[in-house]
């Protein structure tokens, strides 16, 4: 692990991904690999009720990826930090009043995948589509621990978050623990609008002569289980 994302999700998470990939750090872990991977759900759950410990759990979780971002992964950054401790850390961060509506709207309601249903039942899906629900609905127990942590110990998966002022407290009190829990020359806070030459100067590597990748983590979302749910090939969000 040479890269590890500290950022809460709609934080710019997927186009890190596809920036660090671009950059050499890849492959990159991000939600987007338990969907396309179902049996990494177990690797969470094993997480969450805490039997993941050491260089060698990690590993496990990790095996074959140089970086990560995202929840569940960023939700580890203080034991990745200290399990890797030559990896450097990249917290990425937006307004936190912007980020209460975008979390909100990714999190309420029955979520991307039930929409790409369009009222079908699971048996009337195509089989990939049918494997991934299954597998995200296994998910659940493992995203709800890591919800209350940030949003109360009455959170669940599917309720949307708490008002502006508690999820905007919530997420400056992560920041705040991110910037005291890293060392200052190990960390960069990133704002993804800022492009490659913060990030890229922290790295230590030139940048890209292309534009910055610009992913929207929720409208990806919602994409790819329309194509799963069309029965076509599953694949991972990439820039245009």
């Amino acid at each position: 692990m040479e890269v590890i994302g500290a950022g809460l999700p709609r934080t710019g998470t997927l186009s890190m991904k596809a920036a660090l990939e671009r950059l050499g750090f890849g492959p990159c872990y991000h939600m987007f690999e338990v969907m396309t991977h179902p049996d990494h759900v177990d690797r969470w759950l094993a997480a969450t009720s805490g039997e993941v410990h050491g260089r060698e759990g990690w590993d496990k979780v990790f095996d074959g990826y140089r970086s990560a971002t995202d929840w569940p992964a960023s939700h580890y950054w203080r034991e990745l930090a200290e399990t890797y401790p030559d990896a450097k850390v990249v917290l990425t961060v937006r307004d936190p009043r912007a980020w209460h509506r975008s979390i909100d709207m990714l999190m309420s309601g029955p979520g991307a995948s039930a929409a790409a249903l369009d009222g079908r039942s699971l048996e009337e899906l195509p089989e990939q589509a049918r494997t991934i629900t299954t597998s995200m609905g296994r998910m659940r127990p493992a995203l709800e621990v890591i919800g209350r942590c940030y949003f109360g110990p009455d959170w669940s998966h599917g309720q949307g978050v708490p008002s502006e002022k508690l999820a905007v407290e919530a997420f400056e009190r992560h920041v705040a623990a991110v910037k005291a829990g890293v060392p200052a020359e190990r960390l960069l806070v990133f704002d993804v609008r800022e492009g490659w030459g913060p990030l890229c100067a922290f790295l230590g590597v030139e940048a890209p002569d292309e534009p910055f990748p610009r992913l929207n983590d929720a409208e990806s979302m919602k994409q790819m289980f329309q194509r799963l749910a069309a029965g076509e090939p599953l694949s991972v969000p990439r820039p245009r």
